[in-house]
C-alpha cells in the first residue's frame, strides 16, 4: 500500500471544537450566521465574526437567531446559527415549524450541551429534539470531527430539505485538537421562490407537509 501523507502544516491547525466548527461553516459558503452568546457556545460566532464573505449577527435572543438563519435558508442560502442547551428551547417554536416547511440552503443549527452545569442553571440531552424534531443529529467527539460533521452537515441538509442539528458538549467546545482544515468552497443561492403551500404554515398547509416531513 502506499505511504499516506500528513496533510502541509499549513492546513494542520490547533483548534477547540469551537474554532473547528466555525471554520467549517466558512469553508462551506455559509453567507449568514446568527446566534446569541452563552457558554459552552459563545465562541463559535465570535471566531465566525472574523472570517471575511459571510454576515454575523448576535441575536437578540436565540429564536431571532434561528429565524435570520431560516430567512437566509429560505432566499437558498447556507445558513447557521447557535446556542447552548438551554437557547434550542427558547428557539423551539421556530425549529417544530421548520421541520414541516423544511430547508432550502442548507441549514446547520449547532447546540453546546453543558454536561455538568459549569455555567447553567440546568442539564439537557438535546439529542432528544432529534426524535422529537423528526431531524438528524451529528455528534462529534473530537475537534476533527465537529470540523468535518459541520462540512458534511451542510450537504446533509440540502439532499434533504431538512434542517441538521450539530449536538456539542462544553468538552468537545473548548478542548483543543489537530484539525486538517480545507479551503472555502463557493456557493451562490438560488433566490427566493414564492410557495405559499410551503411557507406558511396555516393549519391547512401544516397538515399537508406532514407525509413529506416523515418520507424524509
Amino acid at each position: 500500500m502506499a505511504a499516506v501523507m500528513p496533510a502541509p502544516a499549513a492546513s494542520r491547525l490547533l483548534m477547540s471544537g469551537n474554532e473547528a466548527v466555525s471554520r467549517a461553516v466558512w469553508e462551506s459558503g455559509t453567507k449568514v450566521c446568527a446566534g446569541y452568546p452563552g457558554t459552552p457556545a459563545t465562541e463559535m460566532l465570535e471566531q465566525l465574526s472574523t472570517y471575511p464573505d459571510m454576515y454575523t449577527e448576535w441575536s437578540v435572543n436565540e429564536k431571532v437567531s434561528l429565524e435570520v438563519a431560516i430567512g437566509a435558508s429560505m432566499m437558498g442560502s447556507r445558513a447557521f446559527s447557535a446556542m447552548k442547551h438551554v437557547g434550542l428551547n427558547v428557539a423551539s417554536d421556530a425549529l417544530m415549524t421548520l421541520t414541516l416547511t423544511g430547508v432550502e440552503g442548507g441549514l446547520v443549527i449547532a447546540v453546546a450541551d453543558d454536561v455538568g452545569m459549569s455555567s447553567s442553571q440546568n442539564e439537557q440531552d438535546s439529542r432528544f429534539w432529534g426524535r422529537f424534531a423528526h431531524i438528524p443529529v451529528l455528534e462529534p467527539a473530537d475537534s476533527q470531527e465537529a470540523y468535518e460533521m459541520t462540512r458534511f452537515a451542510f450537504g446533509l441538509s440540502e439532499q434533504y430539505e431538512t434542517p441538521v442539528l450539530l449536538r456539542l458538549t462544553t468538552r468537545i467546545c473548548h478542548v483543543k485538537g489537530l484539525v486538517v482544515a480545507g479551503e472555502r468552497e463557493a456557493h451562490e443561492p438560488a433566490g427566493f421562490v414564492k410557495n405559499p403551500q410551503r411557507w406558511v404554515m396555516v393549519p391547512a398547509h401544516a397538515k399537508a407537509r406532514i407525509p413529506a416531513l416523515f418520507q424524509r
